[in-house]
C-alpha cells in the first residue's frame, strides 16, 4: 500500500461528474446537509474540496438548512498558511456529518490571537481551537552539544502550548485540539540519531510524548499528525519548496489527508463516529463460496496467503468489538450453512457468539442492512458494511447513502488495512463503558428476540427483570454524560449540547437537579440510558432542560420511571410544578408527543414547532414491571 493510496483517499469511491453535482445541490428543493455529506463521501482533490466548501459556504448565506449536519466553529492558528486549509476541512468536515465554520487568524500570529482577550478568535466564541503549530513555530532547541538544553526547550514548547490552551479556554471557553510534530527525514549521524540526545529526532519524540501526557485526563484532544507522516513517508510529508514559497507546513498533495483526519475528530466530537461493522461473509471473511465449496472448500487458515488475508479481516473485526464496535453479518446464503463456518471451521476467529445481528438469506442487502439496524436500536448513519462485491456496494450506497462503505481493493491481504485507514471508528474518549457498548448492542438484539416470542407487553417487561438505577451526576460519569448529551438526537426533547466542563458545573449546581440513569435486567447491564437536567424557574418550578435518552430502551417503561423520580425529587425540595418543552429538530420528531403521553398538559405552542408543556408535581404516576435502586439507597420493587 503505497503513498499514493492515503493521498488519494483510495477507501473513498470517486465522484461521477463532480461539477454536476454541485450544480444539481444549487438548486431549490433539495435535502441539501444529506446530498452535501453524500457528495462529500467521495475521493475528492484539493480543487475539489474547495470548490465543495464554497458551495456550502454560499447555501449556509442563503439560510438553507443543512440538517442532519451538526453545527461547528473550529478556530485555527499556527504558523503555516492557514487561509488554505479551511475550505478542505468544510468540505471534508461535511463527509463526517458537521457543518463546519472556520475561522482563521493571520500568518504568524498563534501567541497573539489565543493570549489576547479581545482577539477576534477569542470573541468568535468558537466550539474548540486547532493549534496547528509545527517545530518551526515552537521554541525546541536541538543540539547534540547540549543535551540538557534541547530537553529545557522540549519543556518550554509544551508550557507554550499549555499557555496558549489555558489563555483560550479562559477567553472563550473553546476545547483545544494539539497536533503532535511530524518528525524530520532529514539525519545528521545516520541511524546514531535515535540514540543521540538532543538530535532533532530524539526531541520531536520527547515533545510529543510530553505533550501526549500533558493533554491525558483532560478536556483538550491530540491530532496525532506524526503518526500521519510517519505513515506517508516523512519525505513525502515535508515539502521544504512548498514551505519556502507559501509556507505550508505540509506538502499540499497531502491536505484532502489532513483535512479528512481532522474532520474525524470534530466528527467524533458531534457523535458521529461509526458504532456497527455489518460483514459479509463469502470472499470477505474467507476465500470462496461456502455455499459451493463447503467448509473444507474456503481459505481461511495460516500458511496459506489468502487465507492469511482473511484472517487479518477477523482479527480485526475482533479487536473493533473489543472496543465496543457491534458486529453484525449480511450475506446472500442459506442461514444454516452461513453459520457453519463460525461453529466448526477450525480457523475460525470470529464466532457466532460475536455476531449481534445474523442475517444470512436471500433478500437484497440494504433491505437486511435496514432490519440490522432496527434490531440495534442504531440509525444508518452509524452503521459501516464491508463487503468485497463492487455490485452490492453500489447497490446499498445508492439505497442507504448514510451507511459508510469503504471501496476495497483487489488484493483482500489490504482488506483489513483499508477499513482501519478510513477511520470510521474514531474516538476523543474511552471508558469502560465504551468498551462494553457491544453487548450492550448484543443483547439489545436478544430483547427484540425475546418480544416476538412472548406474548403481551406486560408479561414481556416482566420477564426482564428490570432494575432502574438512579444517580446525580458525578465525576465517574461525566464523560460518559457529555457523550451521551453530544451523540442523542432522536429521544432528546431540547438537543441543548454541552461539554464536559459544562457538565462538572451541573455537578456542581445546588440549584439544578441532574440525573444519570442506568438500566439491567436479566439479559445484562444496558449502561447509562438516560441523561435528565433541571433547572428552577421561579421559587416553586422547575424547567427540564435537558430529557435524553438512547433509543434501544424505548417501550420498555423507562420514561415513566424517570418521571416518577423527577416529582418525588420536585416534591421533596418543595417545587409545585415541573415544564418541559419540546424544541423540534429533523431527527427529534419521535418524541414530539413525549409529553402529552406522559400527562403533561400543553400550555402553549409556536408556529415553529415548539410547544411547552405542564405537571403537577403531586401527580401519581403509574409505574411499570421495574425495580428502582439509588446509588447510596436500597433497592425498591
Amino acid at each position: 500500500m503505497s503513498a499514493d493510496f492515503l493521498r488519494t483517499l483510495a477507501w473513498l469511491p470517486k465522484p461521477d461528474d463532480f461539477r454536476a453535482a454541485c450544480a444539481a445541490l444549487s438548486c431549490a428543493e433539495r435535502d441539501w446537509g444529506r446530498d452535501l455529506r453524500r457528495l462529500a463521501n467521495h475521493a475528492l482533490t484539493e480543487t475539489q474540496l474547495k470548490r465543495l466548501a464554497g458551495l456550502i459556504g454560499d447555501l449556509r448565506a442563503q439560510g438553507r438548512p443543512l440538517v442532519p449536519l451538526a453545527p461547528f466553529k473550529l478556530g485555527l492558528i499556527g504558523n503555516g498558511t492557514l487561509d488554505l486549509m479551511a475550505p478542505a476541512l468544510t468540505a471534508s468536515a461535511a463527509r463526517h456529518g458537521v457543518d463546519l465554520v472556520c475561522v482563521t487568524s493571520d500568518y504568524g500570529q498563534a501567541a497573539q490571537q489565543a493570549l489576547d482577550p479581545g482577539s477576534a478568535l477569542n470573541q468568535a466564541r468558537c466550539d474548540a481551537v486547532l493549534i496547528a503549530l509545527d517545530h518551526r513555530g515552537l521554541p525546541l532547541r536541538p543540539s547534540v552539544l547540549d543535551a540538557a538544553d534541547a530537553a529545557a526547550s522540549v519543556d518550554e514548547a509544551v508550557a507554550f502550548v499549555g499557555r496558549l490552551r489555558g489563555a483560550l479556554r479562559q477567553a472563550s471557553g473553546a476545547q483545544c485540539i494539539v497536533q503532535t510534530l511530524a518528525g524530520p527525514p532529514e539525519t545528521l549521524f545516520g541511524s546514531l540519531d535515535r540514540a543521540t540526545p538532543g538530535s532533532m529526532r530524539r526531541v520531536t519524540e520527547a515533545f510529543n510524548a510530553a505533550l501526549v501526557e500533558s493533554l491525558a485526563g483532560g478536556r483538550d484532544l491530540v491530532f496525532d499528525v506524526a503518526s500521519l507522516a510517519q505513515a506517508v513517508g516523512l519525505t513525502e510529508w515535508h515539502s521544504p519548496t512548498q514551505w519556502n514559497m507559501a509556507k505550508l507546513p505540509f506538502a499540499g498533495a497531502y491536505l484532502p489527508l489532513y483535512a479528512d483526519h481532522a474532520a474525524r475528530i470534530l466528527g467524533a466530537l458531534r457523535g458521529k463516529s461509526r458504532r456497527a461493522l455489518i460483514l459479509d461473509l463469502d470472499n470477505t471473511l474467507w476465500g470462496g463460496v461456502i455455499g459451493d465449496d463447503g467448509i473444507e472448500g474456503i481459505v481461511l487458515g495460516e500458511g496459506d496467503p489468502t487465507g492469511e488475508a482473511f484472517l487479518s479481516v477477523q482479527r480485526l473485526a475482533l479487536a473493533l468489538r473489543e472496543r465496543g464496535i457491534a458486529l453484525a453479518v449480511s450475506s446472500k446464503n442459506t442461514d444454516e450453512i452461513a453459520r457453519g463456518p463460525f461453529r466448526s471451521h477450525p480457523e475460525m476467529l470470529l464466532k457466532e457468539s460475536h455476531i449481534a445481528v445474523f442475517q444470512a438469506n436471500w433478500s437484497d442487502k440494504a433491505s437486511n442492512i435496514k432490519a440490522i439496524a432496527d434490531e440495534l436500536a442504531l440509525g444508518l448513519e452509524s452503521l459501516v458494511f464491508l463487503d468485497d462485491n463492487p455490485v452490492e456496494r453500489g447497490l446499498v450506497r445508492q439505497l442507504l447513502p448514510e451507511v459508510a462503505i469503504p471501496e476495497l481493493p483487489d488484493d483482500p491481504a489490504l482488506y483489513a488495512r483499508t477499513l482501519a485507514m478510513a477511520g470510521y471508528f474514531e474516538a476523543v474518549t474511552f471508558s469502560d463503558e465504551d468498551r462494553k457498548r457491544a453487548d450492550f448492542y448484543q443483547t439489545n438484539a436478544q430483547r427484540v428476540a425475546l418480544k416476538a416470542q412472548v406474548g403481551g407487553v406486560e408479561d414481556y417487561l416482566a420477564s426482564l427483570n428490570m432494575i432502574i438505577t438512579f444517580q446525580p451526576f458525578d465525576a465517574a460519569g461525566r464523560s460518559r454524560i457529555a457523550q451521551l448529551i453530544s451523540k442523542s438526537n432522536q429521544f432528546n426533547l431540547t438537543t441543548r449540547r454541552y461539554n464536559e466542563a459544562e457538565v462538572e458545573a451541573l455537578e456542581n449546581d445546588a440549584a439544578a437537579f441532574t440525573l444519570q440513569v442506568r438500566l439491567r435486567d436479566v439479559f445484562g447491564d444496558n449502561g447509562m440510558i438516560c441523561v435528565i437536567v433541571c433547572r428552577p424557574r421561579g421559587p416553586a418550578a422547575w424547567e427540564i432542560d435537558t430529557w435524553l435518552m438512547s433509543c434501544r430502551v424505548l417501550g420498555r417503561g423507562v420514561e415513566t420511571m424517570v418521571l416518577k423520580e423527577i416529582l418525588a425529587e420536585a416534591r421533596r425540595r418543595g417545587v409545585t410544578e415541573v415544564f418541559g418543552t419540546y424544541l423540534p429538530t429533523e431527527r427529534n420528531a419521535l418524541v414530539v408527543d413525549h409529553y402529552r403521553k406522559l400527562g403533561f398538559e400543553q400550555v402553549s405552542a409556536n408556529p415553529d414547532g415548539r410547544t411547552e408543556w405542564r405537571i403537577a408535581a403531586g401527580t401519581e404516576v403509574a409505574a411499570p414491571p421495574m425495580a428502582v435502586e439509588r446509588i447510596g439507597g436500597a433497592v425498591e420493587a
